[in-house]
């Protein structure tokens, strides 16, 4: 399958914002959010132009699609998954999106970003109800439960993840356990467990045209 593999960090600078793609880095000096604050290319320094209307709309869901690192094609079909669902638009696409494995996974600790979960995920360290899957897109659901298997369970990058998330707060509709690297859906997300930096109202109003 496609997917991005040019520089993240290039990604946040575009979009003038932090995305938190690059796990711990993003909570350090070394973001380059923090150096250079400006679009990337020859002339981002020196071009500030002002995004109203459409481009507001495309810009907030580039953030969404880049958060989440999920291509055009996919993204649509939750979009129009969402608006034929009885119940608020914008709110049901970032659940389907926040219940996304790979997504699960870096909530839960598993990986200190989303795209390294995804790598987690795809590299077939992940059970959920004690079968292995290996789909970064496996939307679970409540009463799922989410555990590394056995034998990946000493593997460095999953400690070091696992301690960077005990020191982070756990979303309310997942149950966590740092211990054993295991969790349980508790509830679907609501609009208020997403703290990311995406207005859906304006993804909506895109896709509504």
């Amino acid at each position: 399958m496609a997917r991005y593999t040019g520089p993240v960090c290039r990604l946040c600078r575009r979009e003038g914002t932090k995305l938190f793609l690059k796990g711990t880095k993003c909570f350090s000096e070394k973001c380059p959010i923090e150096k250079r604050n400006f679009p990337p290319g020859q002339h981002g320094r020196a071009r500030k132009p002002k995004i109203v209307g459409y481009g507001l709309q495309l810009r907030e869901k580039q953030k969404a699609k880049r958060i989440y690192f999920t291509l055009e094609s996919q993204f649509r079909a939750y979009y129009e998954k969402a608006s034929r669902t009885q119940g608020v638009t914008g709110e049901l696409l970032l659940q389907q999106l926040e219940r996304r494995l790979d997504n699960v996974a870096y909530r839960l600790g598993f990986a200190s970003s989303r795209r390294q979960a995804r790598q987690i995920v795809r590299h077939g360290h992940v059970e959920v109800n004690g079968r292995k899957v290996n789909i970064p897109s496996f939307q679970v659901g409540v009463g799922d439960a989410i555990k590394i298997r056995e034998n990946s369970k000493k593997m460095t990058v999953l400690e070091s993840a696992a301690d960077f998330a005990s020191h982070q707060n756990a979303p309310r509709w997942l149950e966590v356990d740092h211990a054993n690297l295991s969790g349980k859906v508790l509830a679907l997300p609501k609009r208020e467990d997403v703290n990311l930096p995406v207005n859906e109202q304006l993804i909506v109003e895109l896709y509504s045209k």
